[in-house]
């Protein structure tokens, strides 16, 4: 198997199951109720706000992927759309899994050579840091999620 199809499967795992570790964002978020996705714990982000945060940048990527400009900010990557009924929180976890699902397309065909040019401009290192970037941010996060998850499912018993 080649390095680009080894990274591809390595995110589809971490989003929808075969890690490892065998957790995976989707499991986690099957249960999860809107109000739950935005229910406040302490001064932690939401679900909701960590899920946003955790696919912004799948998203700002792919477009780099299918030539357009890379245009993410730090500071715009927890603000996300309103989530106020089962329809946002749903329109939001659809959009990731078809946004996650062309990304690692998109990788899996990536020329090997590819992988190990500069992305976008050299201070963002090459294609595999911002990919295999992506995978450990995504891992960090979902951590996060579970134990939030958990401690919302705790406080509703």
């Amino acid at each position: 198997m080649k390095l680009p199809t080894h990274l591809a499967k390595h995110l589809r795992d971490v989003y929808f199951g075969g890690n490892w570790s065998t957790s995976n964002l989707k499991d986690q978020l099957a249960s999860v109720t809107w109000q739950q996705a935005t229910t406040q714990i302490h001064d932690l982000n939401t679900i909701a706000t960590l899920v946003y945060h955790m696919t912004y940048y799948v998203d700002g990527v792919l477009k780099v992927f299918q030539g357009g400009p890379l245009e993410t900010k730090d500071k715009f990557s927890f603000k996300h759309p309103p989530i106020e009924s089962a329809e946002d929180w749903e329109k939001m976890l659809d959009k990731i899994w078809v946004d996650v699902e062309a990304f690692a397309s998109l990788v899996e065909v990536m020329p090997e050579e590819k992988i190990w040019s500069h992305f976008v401009d050299e201070k963002y290192g090459n294609y595999f840091r911002n990919i295999t970037g992506i995978i450990e941010h995504l891992h960090y996060h979902l951590g996060q999620v579970v134990i939030i998850k958990k401690i919302i499912q705790q406080q509703e018993k």
